[in-house]
């Protein structure tokens, strides 16, 4: 047996702040955004919406692509760096907003790795027969924490949401292998110190800035193009599967200059990888949910398959997915 997606979802915010208008609010041009990150546009979540509306919309999607009920329904997994509260669980407001009674429900922190993370832990529960579907969900609201007077970062990041029914399958599709990592020793390269138990919200705190998001971009960089290869490679060694296999490449949205770098280097073809950042940014968690819900939607994926999805972030985690597309 093995775990294979069922259903996939997206959901993206009506709100486009492209180049120009980032030009007007920070001191930046949009030739320097497009030529170091290749980002054109991202988009913001509305004021009245949460994480948890982009998840339930995305899931709602997912859910009837899959064909099941929601009353099938038996886990609950949201991947996320921006929860909309500390406690309970994003994935406990998406199970009440669902109404997916049959449920458990918990959130998973790895940053932009939440959703490989996510699918990892759905696949272990598959694998027992307590479980039969389980819902994975990437979702964001990066908005709320990042600061728009910081040009390094503000043109970066984006919203939305990217949700998979996961279930069990005897044939050919499926997970064919997942790989997961961490060097906690840079944990001091991307990371929000403000409103954890080591520094609790305080006038202080919102006076130096500690509720936005902080990152070292030259840091992250050649962390990034240096473990997208090398993760591929582990999945690959676990496989047997080569890069010249591939049919579909999506990895992390972050930089468009990290893409290219991991496509040249395992010479996957611009045609067989996804790219999504320049419509939308890093959306962490979600990019990688978003961009194979995109690509099911665009009608680019047909039974047999193989897709290779890899991330990397805060942690620092990183990690990889390869399934073969199809169902049971």
């Amino acid at each position: 047996m093995k775990a294979l997606v069922k259903g996939m979802g997206h959901a993206l915010p009506e709100r486009i702040l492209d180049n120009k208008e980032l030009e007007q609010m920070v001191d930046t041009s949009e030739k320097w955004i497009i030529e170091r990150t290749g980002i054109r546009e991202r988009r913001i979540i509305d004021e009245s919406e949460t994480t948890s509306d982009l998840a339930y919309r995305a899931s709602l999607m997912a859910i009837e692509n899959s064909g099941i009920s929601i009353e099938e329904l038996d886990l609950i997994i949201v991947a996320t760096a921006t929860p909309d509260m500390l406690f309970p669980a994003t994935a406990c407001f998406v199970q009440e907003k669902l109404g997916a009674w049959n449920a458990a429900a918990f959130d998973v922190s790895a940053g932009c790795t939440g959703f490989v993370y996510g699918i990892t832990v759905a696949e272990k529960f598959l694998l027992s027969p307590e479980y039969k579907y389980v819902l994975v969900i990437g979702a964001e609201a990066i908005s709320r924490i990042i600061d728009y007077n910081d040009p390094t970062t503000c043109v970066l990041f984006g919203d939305g949401a990217g949700a998979a029914v996961l279930g069990r399958g005897d044939s050919e599709a499926g997970i064919m292998a997942t790989y997961l990592g961490t060097d906690g020793r840079g944990t001091k390269h991307l990371y929000l110190p403000g409103g954890g138990a080591s520094q609790p919200a305080s006038l202080e705190t919102m006076e130096k800035g500690l509720h936005f998001l902080k990152m070292n971009g030259n840091e992250i960089f050649r962390f990034a193009t240096k473990i997208t290869v090398e993760v591929s490679e582990k999945i690959f060694a676990m496989t047997g599967i080569k890069a010249e296999d591939i049919d579909l490449f999506i990895p992390h949205q972050s930089n468009m200059r990290i893409i290219k770098t991991a496509m040249k280097w395992m010479k996957i073809p611009e045609e067989k990888t996804i790219v999504t950042v320049d419509q939308y940014g890093n959306m962490s968690a979600a990019c990688l949910p978003v961009g194979l819900s995109l690509a099911v939607q665009e009608g680019r994926l047909k039974a047999g398959d193989l897709v290779l999805m890899v991330a990397f972030g805060a942690g620092l985690t990183y990690g990889g997915v390869l399934l073969r597309w199809g169902s049971d």
